[in-house]
């Protein structure tokens, strides 16, 4: 049957009539919230209303996402900007209402609408997009979400931070956005197990090295006072350093190396090291956001990095080495972790290798025509760097610790007669000398502050018979740093700059020393070494190559020992050595006249000095008789003539006698009577000659002999009053145990 046209009209206005009515509410809802003139902003009494239904209908949720999605797919499609911002609002404001169940199918739509303003070519769209992630990573979610994926987010906000947009307005506020998605990322994912770990090395080579890429930039914008959010005052370089801050601060043990290698890499990749300046930068960030006891674990990074450049150029390797002292310094806790000896050992290596390349001019173990040029001041530079990183890292260390590392660094060194060769076959004798100059400046970094109450744990012979024999070196360079190093473990009260300049003063209260009671072990460290101190002392004293600097070392180790050390056998002993001195610059004739008048001022400075110490006004007043004859008939003999820049010397030494030379015989009775041991102070001071008896402790045949066990030394007359000492071994025992039982078993027979 027809219908007419009345009924089909009907129909037709029926169903369109009723369209509205039989729409979901949550769309009628969601459609209200939309007001005819974008400009005019979200209804906001709508949204409360779409806002209640939610929390009242939360398995409406997912609906709702969806369809905000869908109306924001469509303008953003139309370029119907202005409601695409009034659908994210509607959608942030949602999000920090709901907090149930269904929030995760919820935040699967808005994480898709967020992605498409990502993927968006307008500036304000990808803006407004990271806005809205910024704010619902701030949201701590009441259910776990295992399916969510940020890898895009990631991916996409490190792109941004990288943008090159023509605008550098616009492409300021893009490379920011960037960096505030990329902070989001990270706080949503770091703290929950079930995301993507955002650790991964694939997220932190995006991550770290964005961050970095906007570190760099330098227009770092002047604070104003006027009244501005802080967002307005703050800068790329400002906000990025905050972002990196945090990343690190968030970073658990086992993630430090994931998070520092990026850093590694983009510092290598844009040749950042050679600069130092941002690469220095960069790591004290990381070492002051870190937590302070995983410090080590960057510094052991960064040393498997230096190891992994050693055939980079100097220049690299510098940077590295400057990058690593600094690291040490604010590493300040005392722990460099477990493997504090292979820092050491690393950092030495690196300085074998640099003395290597200077001498051979090739990184290779042989020269080639496609080597890379070395720069040989460029290598010294990197020498000194490393040296200076030695003792940063030392100065963080305990007493006992410093003690380890100056054994490992002593046991090195080419030692003259025990490890005669340490450089590469190639460098032979330069290379050695050069490691032997360059180890020992390492370890005099490290003896800088070097405090112990027991020296004699803490220097054992094993240290301080390799680090004497030096002082028999005929390298005038060796022999002052030794000196040096031997000043800097004596000296624990800082008076080594008071003895800083080598002159007669009539009243040395004004040097201000400080001075404490000699304790029972230093006593006894005196006792087991000093015979060997004086004795290096004494003849270091005749070697022809000293010049000025290795008399006044000379004179601040004497000083040192007098104040730190000295009880009143040793007070005995020093003015027997200043006595020698005086006697060898008599004797030796074959010394350059600039030396044996450097001896006499030496041997006048420290009697003048060790008699005003002594407080005995007898031997001051002979000391000062001696000291103003020697300044009206050879004032070339005290050190205000000889150790200056233009000495004044006679071209030949006559033969000086009389009242200019201190009296041994003089000094023993003077002292004598003040309780000093007088028969001790007359002998004069004879040092054993032989090194072989004195590293095997074998006692010499002559007229005198230095006691292994005491350390002073005896007369024929006094040997003659002790038996020589039995060598005992197993069959000596062995014969004493069978007459030991035959004489019991004779007297048993006797008393039976």
């Amino acid at each position: 049957m027809d219908a007419s046209p009345n009924q089909l009209l009907f129909c037709v206005l029926g169903v369109c009539g009723c369209c509205g009515a039989l729409r979901p509410r949550y769309k009628r809802l969601v459609d209200n919230i939309f007001p005819e003139d974008p400009e005019d902003g979200l209804v906001k009494a709508n949204m409360e209303k779409l806002t209640f239904y939610a929390l009242s209908a939360p398995e409406k949720l997912d609906r709702i996402g969806a369809y905000l999605s869908e109306r924001l797919s469509r303008d953003v499609a139309r370029h119907r900007y202005g409601y695409v911002c009034i659908a994210m609002e509607a959608l942030d404001q949602l999000l920090m209402a709901c907090h149930c169940q269904s929030i995760n199918l919820f935040v699967e739509s808005f994480l898709t609408m967020v992605r498409k303003l990502l993927e968006a070519d307008k500036p304000n769209l990808q803006i407004l997009g990271t806005n809205s992630f910024v704010k619902f990573a701030n949201i701590e979610e009441d259910t776990p979400s295992y399916h969510r994926s940020y890898d895009f987010f990631v991916s996409r906000f490190s792109e941004m931070c990288h943008s090159s947009y023509e605008d550098p307005d616009i492409r300021t506020k893009i490379r920011m956005a960037g960096i505030r998605g990329l902070q989001g990322v990270v706080r949503k994912t770091v703290n929950d197990e079930l995301q993507a770990n955002i650790w991964d090395p694939q997220h932190m080579d995006k991550i770290v090295p964005s961050l970095l890429f906007n570190l760099q930039q330098e227009e770092i914008t002047e604070r104003s006072p006027s009244p501005e959010t802080e967002k307005e005052k703050e800068s790329p370089v400002e906000l990025t350093e905050r972002c990196f801050r945090e990343l690190l601060g968030r970073a658990a043990y086992g993630n430090i190396k994931n998070a520092v290698k990026p850093v590694l890499m983009h510092l290598d990749n844009h040749s950042l090291w050679e600069g130092k300046t941002f690469a220095v930068r960069c790591f004290k960030i990381v070492m002051y956001s870190i937590q302070s006891q995983h410090s080590h674990l960057v510094i052991q990074q960064l040393l498997g990095h230096l190891d992994a450049n050693s055939k980079n150029s100097a220049t690299v390797r510098a940077g590295i080495v400057e990058v690593i002292s600094e690291a040490a310094v604010i590493e300040a806790s005392g722990s460099i972790g477990p493997t504090v000896l292979e820092v050491f050992n690393t950092l030495l290596k690196q300085l074998r290798l640099s003395v290597d390349y200077e001498l051979t001019g090739s990184y290779e173990s042989c020269t080639s025509a496609g080597s890379k040029v070395i720069k040989v001041h460029e290598e010294r530079q990197l020498q000194e760097a490393v040296i200076k990183t030695i003792g940063s890292f030392a100065s963080t260390l305990p007493t006992y610790q410093r003690s380890e590392v100056m054994l490992f660094i002593m046991g090195k060194i080419p030692v003259p007669g025990m490890y005669p060769a340490l450089g590469s076959a190639n460098t032979g004798f330069e290379g050695s000398r050069m490691i032997q100059i360059m180890l020992l400046k390492s370890l005099l970094q490290v003896t800088a502050g070097f405090q112990t109450t027991n020296m004699l744990t803490a220097l054992p012979s094993s240290f301080l018979d390799p680090l004497l024999s030096f002082t028999l070196m005929e390298d005038a360079e060796i022999r002052l740093l030794v000196l040096d190093i031997l000043i800097s473990l004596i000296d624990r009260h800082d008076n080594q700059l008071k003895f800083s300049s080598l002159r007669v003063l009539t009243d040395i209260s004004v040097l201000k020393l400080k001075m404490d009671k000699c304790s029972r072990q230093d006593n006894l460290f005196m006792k087991k070494h000093s015979q060997r101190l004086y004795r290096h002392v004494f003849l270091a004293s005749k070697e022809e190559n000293s010049s000025q600097g290795h008399f006044q070392s000379l004179y601040t180790l004497l000083g040192l020992i007098c104040v730190e050390l000295a009880n009143e056998e040793v007070v005995v002993d020093l003015i027997r050595l200043a006595l020698a001195l005086q006697d060898l610059a008599l004797t030796e004739e074959s010394l350059p006249v600039y030396n044996r008048c450097a001896i006499h001022a030496l041997s006048a400075a420290y009697l003048n000095l060790i008699s005003q110490l002594t407080t005995v006004p007898t031997f001051c007043q002979h000391v000062h008789e001696v000291i103003e004859a020697r300044q009206k008939e050879v004032p070339f003999l005290l050190p205000e003539d000889v150790f200056v820049e233009t000495p004044k010397l006679p071209e030949k030494l006559e033969k000086v006698e009389g009242e200019v030379l201190f009296s041994q015989a003089k000094i023993a009775e003077t002292l004598g009577g003040s309780g000093y041991n007088s028969e001790r102070l007359a002998t004069p001071y004879i040092p054993q000659l032989t090194d072989e008896d004195r590293l095997s402790k074998r006692k010499s045949i002559g007229g005198h002999h230095l006691s292994a066990a005491g350390g002073r030394i005896q007369t024929q007359s006094e040997k003659e009053q002790k038996s020589p000492a039995e060598q005992i071994t197993f069959e000596t025992l062995k014969q004493a145990i069978v007459n030991f039982q035959g004489a019991v078993r004779l007297f048993l027979s006797v008393s039976v």
